[in-house]
């Protein structure tokens, strides 16, 4: 059914000041719509739509339609559901890299060669973002696969990367990580205090890995190394995750380090060679 006419145009939010001239609300009220779905809500009515995005029952309904006739949102009638074709969107960025296919290959050898799966993550925000990965097991209680996001500083390709940030961009970091001027605990292990992660970082730009022993989830270790580009800048990590019933972490890294900092060699000259 065509909307009324009272329902054809819904006034601009007044400018604050903080915007671009060149911005375009429509399509930010458009991307609302879309990130309205996550895991535990896959399935929305239009006035859940509504009620998680703010806007009035019309514009929701003017949005979903259009994702519908685009062919990204699918209903039957009373709910709505996001569909795969959706997938060309973040495939858009990630295909624009050439890190997740130059790393793939050397992930399955990782993995292959230390039973244990192996990713890789860039930073954005203050979230790693997985772009590859090769899973040999589910080890999280959390489902883990390409555009999962964890917080950086309580992950091993976090530390990673972090240990490299200019000082501005950790201070920047650790402002946004920790508003209160304390780090989210995720367990009892997790570093919670911004100094003593400053210090851990230190010592990982020192010896070239980050490990993380349960401070992300409980039962969960992880270890990483960096990933520079051509230029010698930090790019992303690479690591290998593993429970704690693989072992001590002595006899973890004995096992895990020496082939993950090959892979991340590997990796690394194939960006070099793309530059």
């Amino acid at each position: 059914m065509r909307d009324g006419p009272s329902e054809r145009h819904e006034p601009d939010v007044p400018d604050d000041g903080a915007r671009s001239p060149a911005f375009v609300q429509s399509l930010e009220r458009g991307l609302a719509v879309i990130r309205a779905f996550d895991g535990e809500r896959r399935s929305l009515t239009l006035s859940d739509v509504a009620r998680e995005t703010g806007l009035s029952r019309a514009s929701a309904r003017r949005f979903l339609h259009t994702l519908v006739e685009l062919g990204y949102v699918a209903t039957d009638g009373r709910e709505f559901t996001l569909r795969p074709a959706l997938l060309e969107l973040g495939y858009a960025y990630l295909s624009s890299l050439t890190l997740p296919d130059l790393a793939t290959p050397h992930l399955e050898k990782l993995s292959e060669q230390v039973g244990e799966s192996s990713s890789v993550a860039v930073l954005d925000g203050a979230d790693i973002v997985y772009v590859a990965r090769v899973a040999t097991r589910r080890i999280m209680s959390a489902s883990i696969r390409v555009g999962t996001r964890f917080p950086a500083y309580a992950t091993s390709m976090g530390r990673a990367i972090l240990a490299h940030a200019e000082p501005a961009a950790l201070d920047a970091y650790l402002v946004t990580a920790a508003p209160s001027g304390t780090l989210p605990s995720l367990t009892p292990r997790t570093i919670t205090d911004p100094a003593e992660l400053r210090a851990v970082l230190a010592e990982v730009r020192e010896q070239g890995w980050a490990l993380v022993d349960q401070e992300l989830e409980d039962g969960l270790r992880s270890v990483a190394a960096p990933l520079h580009d051509g230029t010698g800048h930090v790019v992303a990590a690479v690591n290998v995750s593993a429970p704690v019933r693989r072992g001590e972490v002595p006899e973890l890294l004995r096992h895990l380090l020496p082939p993950l900092l090959k892979a991340a060699a590997a990796i690394e000259a194939d960006l070099a060679r793309m530059r």
